[in-house]
């Protein structure tokens, strides 16, 4: 009997062990469940807001890519306008040239014909730089000439001035 009763107690206690361990797994596996439904919904959040990121990302992108692309083009342009004004500036700067020449050689020739007290007499009315390109553009014998018809002040200054050299500004 005694021996009954100690199974029969060994059993009630391993039995209501059981239930308890049983019990005690059940509510854990709820826990855990509740735990994963939780990190599910975390991961969908993510997931979300990285998609939405990634989409934010993606027209920045698009919109830098086409700012980009306009500046080249811009610059381009901008590139193509200065080589333009660039070659503009230098067939100016030859007609200038040729123009300045022509002119020089037109006064030069008609101040070489010309009386030297009748020339000096004109270049006496004019600015010293004015007389010194003039003079300049003629002989240096032809030069002489003028200069002692001119007033020994006039012929000074003209003198200095012709030192400097051009341009006679």
């Amino acid at each position: 009997m005694r021996v009954l009763i100690l199974v029969s107690i060994f059993v009630v206690s391993v039995f209501a062990q059981t239930i308890d361990c049983t019990q005690i797994f059940e509510e854990r596996k709820g826990e855990l469940l509740r735990e994963v439904e939780k990190i599910d919904e975390a991961r969908q959040s993510f997931e979300a807001l990285q998609a939405a990121t990634n989409t934010l990302f993606d027209r920045q992108q698009t919109k830098l890519d086409e700012q980009r692309d306009d500046l080249n083009a811009t610059m381009l342009k901008i590139e193509s306008k200065k080589e333009e004004i660039k070659s503009k500036i230098e067939q100016n700067e030859k007609l200038l040239a040729a123009i300045k020449g022509a002119t020089d050689d037109k006064i030069s020739a008609t101040y070489s014909k010309m009386k030297d007290s009748s020339a000096a007499e004109i270049l006496e009315k004019m600015s010293v730089d004015e007389a010194s390109a003039i003079l300049f553009a003629l002989e240096p014998k032809r030069v002489s000439k003028i200069m002692e018809k001119m007033e020994p002040q006039k012929a000074s200054e003209v003198t200095l001035r012709l030192v400097l050299g051009p341009p006679f500004k």
